[in-house]
């Protein structure tokens, strides 16, 4: 067996507006939250988050499943679809303090904050992105959604 190994690839910066409460029922809460703009920055890849996007959210005791679809366009013009899974949650501590708009690290205790971004391009410089597997390490920060982006060699 072999340890796996990860890459610093990129990071997302997604702007959001206030999520919307869609419902369900007594035992799980359905939320969407608009992306609507960001930043993508790092050594492999640099452009913008084009508005438009979304993150669905279900809440189940305390553990929320997100799945976050948007797209990017790279400083190169190419257009790269996102589709983001991954799980948030966080100890009643640590979510008033973000609450009152403390920016918490993705290593802080008590905070849970994955993803696995999948990405899809038919441009070529870009092609790795839709060849590889990605591990996200969010965090919120200043109003915004902001996701360290690895590739897993």
């Amino acid at each position: 067996m072999i340890d796996p190994v990860l890459e610093y690839a990129f990071e997302i910066r997604a702007t959001i507006d206030s999520d919307l409460h869609i419902g369900r029922g007594p035992e799980e809460r359905l939320s969407f939250t608009p992306i609507s703009g960001g930043t993508v920055a790092g050594p492999r890849l640099n452009g913008v988050v084009l508005p438009g996007g979304g993150d669905w959210a279900v809440e189940r005791h305390g553990t929320a499943q997100l799945e976050a679809r948007y797209l990017i366009r790279a400083d190169d013009g190419a257009v790269i679809d996102v589709l983001n899974r991954g799980y948030f949650r966080a100890t009643p501590d640590v979510l008033a303090r973000m609450e009152r708009g403390e920016n918490v690290p993705e290593d802080e205790p008590g905070l849970y904050f994955r993803t696995a971004p999948v990405f899809q391009t038919d441009a070529p410089q870009h092609r790795w992105l839709a060849e590889h597997q990605f591990i996200g390490l969010a965090r919120d920060e200043d109003g915004q959604v902001c996701i360290r982006v690895y590739l897993l060699a």
